[in-house]
């Protein structure tokens, strides 16, 4: 790994860093918490009553623009570090009318927007360009089917939002489609108590629900501040109630960032583990270890953490990924690494994340020697005998930035563009990637 790689703070960076050949990797990583764990506590916490400690919480942009809105619609929240204790608001934002500008993030994006349909207010939402193409459509139409009042202030279907006071619920049971984004779901399931009659609110979910594994996380997390979804085939059905504060929560280490240092310990012999996410975790991601596994690793596990290393040699797969789409992306890198094709299955929804991640991810493998095929829902890898020098066009994705990285494990330099872009939910991947690998010669 170069000088460049190490600790330096995020505005010292290079628009341009080189991973070095990476001769062996092994050691111990102690992950950052999830994002998606951090911002669902965030908005439950600031949704509920009394006072929640969080702790681990992830120190990124993305929990960050969840804060920064938070603040804006009147919660207070003091922040330390992975620390943080939110004061509710019982359901009822102070704020009646707010700007929020949310980056690029998906998760807050979607459940405040959700949140904000009935909460009595005029609210704008908005986030960068990437932002503006994202699809958020399905969701509108849910929420404004119950009563809500949402405008698009641009293209239909895609966020600047402009949120008017919501007319009185109009019907106790809506539609969402599930094969966009799950987080259409989570965002009408965290939402609901707040607005649900009596007899609660049934959220039906039309074709199939993508990404399962997160919208089971959420309602594990509802559970947690006090509201117990109940589940019947395609519909969930959520009682009016009001979320409780548990008094303490800590987040979870992120389990799709645990990829990257787990297909490390595979690619460069490991054993590398990481902590803060094993076999009592809610994130779906966690079954990475199981496709990593069939693609040759070892891996054990223990309560709190997952530990791979090099097997009996890598082999191909034809996995379905529809539960792991993050990381997915992962696998993708590994299998240049593997004799034979590699396909992996159901990943349509890497077309609407932080970039075309179907598109971007064929070209990026191209230009390391691979011969790759894309679908709708699949992309299909076969590696070179040997990888090729690249630079890595990063496309502001976090993800392609992280996992590409690990191509460096087959013997060349790979150059990294816009390695800032990993300040999204891992400010100090590079710096950890540093700390556990030997460079080899090129």
């Amino acid at each position: 790994m170069p000088a460049s790689a190490g600790s330096a703070p995020e505005q010292d960076r290079p628009a341009e860093l080189t991973v070095a050949p990476i001769a062996h990797a092994h050691g111990v990583v102690r992950l950052p918490g999830s994002k998606s764990i951090s911002n669902r506590a965030l908005l439950l916490a600031a949704l509920a009553e009394g006072t929640t400690a969080l702790s681990r919480l992830l120190d990124a942009d993305d929990t960050r623009v969840m804060i920064e809105a938070l603040r804006a619609l009147g919660v207070a929240i003091e922040r330390d570090g992975d620390a943080a204790r939110v004061r509710g608001c019982g359901g009822r934002f102070p704020a009646r009318s707010a700007e929020l500008f949310l980056g690029n993030a998906g998760t807050a994006t979607r459940s405040l927007t959700a949140a904000l349909a009935f909460a009595d207010g005029s609210y704008r939402i908005d986030g960068v360009a990437r932002m503006r193409e994202r699809p958020i459509g399905d969701l509108v139409a849910a929420l404004n089917a119950l009563g809500a009042r949402i405008e698009y202030e641009g293209a239909a279907g895609y966020p600047p939002l402009r949120i008017a006071p919501a007319q009185r619920l109009l019907r106790d049971e809506v539609a969402v489609r599930g094969d966009v984004s799950s987080q259409f779901v989570t965002g009408l399931l965290m939402a609901a108590p707040l607005v649900a009659p009596e007899g609660g609110v049934r959220v039906r979910v039309a074709g199939e629900l993508i990404s399962q594994p997160y919208v089971a996380m959420t309602v594990a997390m509802m559970k947690r501040f006090g509201v117990e979804v109940r589940r019947s085939g395609d519909t969930f059905v959520v009682p009016r109630a009001r979320y409780a504060s548990p008094g303490a929560l800590a987040v979870e280490g992120d389990a799709s960032s645990a990829s990257y240092f787990l297909a490390l310990g595979l690619l460069a012999g490991g054993p590398v583990r990481v902590e803060g996410v094993g076999g009592n975790s809610v994130q779906g991601d966690v079954a990475f270890a199981d496709l990593l596994q069939a693609m040759g690793a070892r891996v054990d596990r223990g309560a709190d953490w997952i530990e791979a290393r090099r097997g009996d040699g890598l082999r191909a797969v034809d996995w379905d990924c529809t539960s792991i789409p993050d990381a997915a992306m992962t696998a993708a890198v590994v299998a240049m690494f593997a004799p034979g094709r590699t396909t992996l299955r159901g990943i349509g929804s890497w077309r609407v994340k932080e970039t075309d991640r179907i598109a971007a991810m064929a070209t990026e493998l191209r230009k390391l020697g691979a011969a790759v095929e894309e679908g709708a829902d699949q992309i299909c890898v076969e590696g070179p005998t040997r990888l090729r020098e690249a630079t890595i066009e990063t496309y502001e994705d976090h993800r392609i930035a992280m996992c590409f990285a690990l191509a460096a494990a087959g013997g060349v330099p790979v150059h990294i563009r816009d390695p800032r872009c990993v300040s999204k939910t891992f400010p100090r991947f590079f710096a950890e990637l540093t700390a556990l690998v030997q460079p080899g010669a090129a």
